[in-house]
């Protein structure tokens, strides 16, 4: 173990500039370093592993700018630097070349730490060389290392079965000369070829000495079977479903939401202030996040009794669904046309060719219902866009409300409705509410669900807690005390399952467009009789 001590000045290094291919598509959207494992981003972990003061210096490349906008969102008062990685789009792209482009800035003692290393343990200074080893049994993907004693002995290759630590891309550079001078001779030998830390230090070896630096709460990040054994081992996380494009964090004052599309991040911004008083406060956004106060309370599923529904159905009515317009009666019908109808399509177009299905009959839970182009040609879609015009949330499903000591607070709006940012329809978030009294994150995460499609039979189902069952009964007297249409939020709760089928994972897709399916035929069926 390295003695306590201190030195006057370090610096630490982070590197975030690549590409991530281990992840696949996710990174097509994102930096993996904004990944996020637990309740916030890998990067989160790795910048809060250190004392407030210390001097950050974060290497960027892949989406280096949502990484400079995260950081200056939620870290205003850290000391951190940013070196652009001119290398990573090019085949001279290596961790070496990211690290010797921020030599200037670390002309001093540093720490290293890769974007996808997180320990739990204090890091200690770079008061003399170290090298942060995990005591694990398989090398297959990582590098790893001998030691005598406390002292390293020589860096191994992938694969190696003579080790005692495995290398974890945690470093303490003391002598910081030594070491750029050595990566300066590696990347000119292998003309900017792949060198590494390790390279570095295997070459360092010759003339100085490292330390073993042991970490026991090692998790790695850095590809998709990582980052699913370090999220089951993270305590402090939430119940939320993974979309691409998309993420949310929480902290202990704001919560943050990320978007790939910047444009949705400025239009819910907008949407904003036409919801002051039934969303958060204290809204920010810069780039590709905007951030919110955190609000203290229970999301709905959690709190979801007979006499709460009541509460919120009542709250909603006199604060949320106020009349409004801001266009034309024809405009807002086209708007609820290209919303219902035009997206519909697109969205059960893409479901269908991302899992390769044909659009044809089935028999659901028994029920023989025809194919989705037979079951659109039946819908009213006149009818169904001839609606008022009102102030709407949009995604007002369960876990996206909030009971407080003082009433409710809506998380998460849509940024438009049919490209309108004001006006939308009332009837659409009492299908979303409706939807959420089936679905809800708790039920998905714990797979509480089952579909299984044998040629053009299909069986699904999902558990619920009586509590819901009683609060969709509760809304049913409300649509009849308000005058609404019951059947109207029937076929639009079908299309909303629909909708969200390519939106999600395996198998759950599936369950969202045959059990949407089944929906929206029985609905039709019933309004008929009717």
């Amino acid at each position: 173990m390295i003695m306590a001590g201190s030195i006057k000045k370090f610096r630490v290094l982070i590197t975030t500039a690549g590409v991530g291919q281990k992840f696949g598509e996710i990174t097509n959207y994102t930096n993996s370093a904004l990944i996020r494992v637990g309740k916030k981003p890998a990067l989160s972990y790795v910048i809060e592993a250190y004392p407030k003061d210390t001097e950050l210096v974060i290497s960027v490349g892949h989406f280096g700018d949502q990484i400079k906008d995260f950081v200056k969102l939620v870290y205003p008062d850290r000391k951190i630097i940013f070196t652009e990685s001119k290398y990573w789009t090019t085949p001279k792209a290596s961790l070496g070349a990211s690290m010797y482009e921020a030599r200037e800035l670390l002309q001093q003692p540093f720490i290293f730490q890769a974007g996808d290393t997180l320990v739990d343990e204090k890091i200690p200074e770079p008061i003399v060389n170290w090298n942060g080893g995990y005591k694990g049994t398989d090398a297959s993907k990582y590098r790893s290392f001998r030691v005598v004693g406390n002292s390293l002995q020589g860096i191994n290759d992938k694969g190696s079965l003579d080790f005692d630590y495995l290398h974890i891309g945690l470093v303490g550079v003391h002598d910081y000369e030594l070491f750029w001078k050595k990566l300066s001779w590696l990347l000119e030998k292998t003309k900017f070829g792949p060198v590494s830390d390790c390279d570095v230090i295997g070459s360092m070896l010759y003339e100085t000495k490292f330390s073993l630096q042991e970490f026991s709460s090692w998790l790695d990040v850095g590809d998709v079977e990582s980052l699913g054994k370090a999220r089951e081992k993270i305590k402090d996380k939430f119940s939320n479903l993974d979309k691409l494009g998309e993420s949310i964090y929480l902290f202990k004052d704001i919560v943050v939401k990320f978007y790939a599309d910047k444009k949705t991040v400025s239009d819910r911004i907008k949407r904003a202030k036409h919801l002051t008083g039934v969303v958060p406060k204290d809204i920010v956004s810069l780039g590709n996040f905007y951030s919110y106060k955190y609000v203290e309370g229970e999301t709905f599923p959690h709190v979801a009794t007979v006499d709460n529904f009541k509460k919120l159905l009542a709250w909603l009515n006199r604060e949320l669904w106020r009349p409004v317009r801001e266009t034309s009666s024809q405009k807002f019908h086209q708007a609820c046309y290209k919303f219902y109808y035009t997206k519909t399509l697109q969205r059960v177009e893409s479901f269908m060719k991302s899992n390769l299905l044909e659009d044809s009959q089935h028999i659901i839970n028994g029920v023989k219902v025809p194919s989705f182009a037979q079951i659109i040609k039946q819908i009213d879609f006149d009818k169904l866009c001839t609606t008022d015009q009102r102030t709407f949330h949009g995604d007002l499903v369960l876990d996206n409300i909030v009971k407080t000591n003082n009433g409710f607070v809506l998380l998460d709006w849509r940024q438009d409705f049919g490209g309108l940012t004001k006006a939308g329809d009332m009837y659409y978030d009492l299908a979303k509410l409706n939807h959420g009294l089936v679905i809800n994150h708790d039920i998905i995460n714990k797979n509480l669900y089952s579909v299984e499609v044998d040629n053009g039979s299909v069986k699904c189902d999902i558990l619920r807690r009586d509590s819901v069952v009683r609060c969709q009964k509760i809304l049913d007297q409300f649509l009849k005390w308000e005058s609404l249409d019951k059947s109207k939020i029937d076929v639009l709760t079908g299309l909303v399952w629909l909708n969200m089928s390519p939106l999600h994972h395996h198998p759950f897709n599936l369950f969202l467009y045959f059990y949407g399916k089944l929906q929206l035929w029985q609905a039709l069926q019933e309004r008929n009789l009717n």
